[in-house]
């Protein structure tokens, strides 16, 4: 069995002090936003720590500040610096821009709106570049009557389908994985939302990277054992705990999931 990941997830924009400055942030519900340093330094330490992958995710295009450059900028440094997987998301609009930040140095890329809007850009992205390069990100939130439904654009607007729908067309289309992210978890460290993780898991015979809510150790280990996942990603847990990944990654060990546990 190929052993469960954990993923550090850096989300960049552009500083309140100097737009021109991006600055590694956290977010809580797809709203809030903290700024927390330097992705790049950040990233430096994940890699030390011991990380099984990076995902950069650049959330500038939605606050209308989006700048091709300065996102690509990021991403050459950190291929330049890290030598881990990278996965890249935020501005990919079409298969041109997924070939520019595959010759940037990303591994993967994670896309969200734009394969909602034009679904056959995930199966045309798919077939350039194989699937294990494309990523579906899937954002989504649980209603007050406890229906689950997809959203993009950063949580802005609704979809009527269901994130287990959405997965398994996506895996028809030729996406490789899938970024789950439940919004009302986001950023509030009360666990991931282990029910909908599951329901995707089996739906699919892809990788589900589990995203939203970690903020404990034992969330990690309920997200591979409980939800099924392949992969947990979290960004505020390693922002605020005073717990490096390596402390995680023990004690999801020994709660007996198969992890990469030495270099």
């Amino acid at each position: 069995m190929a052993k469960r990941r954990i993923i550090p997830k850096l989300q960049f924009l552009g500083s309140r002090a100097n737009p021109d400055d991006f600055v590694l942030v956290t977010t809580v519900n797809f709203g809030k936003i903290i700024e927390m340093g330097n992705p790049i330094s950040q990233a430096k330490i994940f890699q030390a720590q011991m990380a099984d992958e990076l995902i950069f995710i650049d959330l500038s295009v939605y606050k209308g500040e989006y700048q091709r450059s300065a996102s690509l900028e990021i991403l050459d440094k950190a291929a330049r610096n890290i030598f881990l997987p990278l996965t890249i998301g935020g501005g990919l609009r079409s298969v041109e821009d997924i070939r520019v930040f595959l010759n940037h140095g990303a591994d993967k890329v994670a896309i969200n709106s734009a394969i909602i809007e034009n679904p056959d850009l995930l199966r045309k992205a798919s077939l350039k570049f194989g699937a294990s390069t494309v990523v579906a990100s899937i954002d989504y939130r649980v209603e007050l009557d406890g229906q689950r439904f997809v959203y993009s654009q950063a949580g802005q607007s609704k979809h009527n389908f269901s994130p287990v729908e959405w997965a398994m067309e996506c895996e028809k289309l030729g996406a490789g994985e899938v970024l789950l992210t439940c919004i009302n978890n986001d950023g509030a460290r009360q666990g991931l939302d282990l029910a909908a993780i599951k329901e995707v898991s089996d739906s699919v015979n892809i990788p589900v990277i589990a995203a939203g809510g970690c903020g404990l150790s034992k969330h990690f280990s309920e997200g591979f054992t409980e939800g099924n996942a392949d992969a947990v990603s979290a960004g505020t847990f390693f922002c605020f705990q005073d717990q490096n990944i390596m402390q995680t990654r023990s004690h999801v060990y020994n709660a007996g999931v198969n992890v990469r546990i030495r270099t």
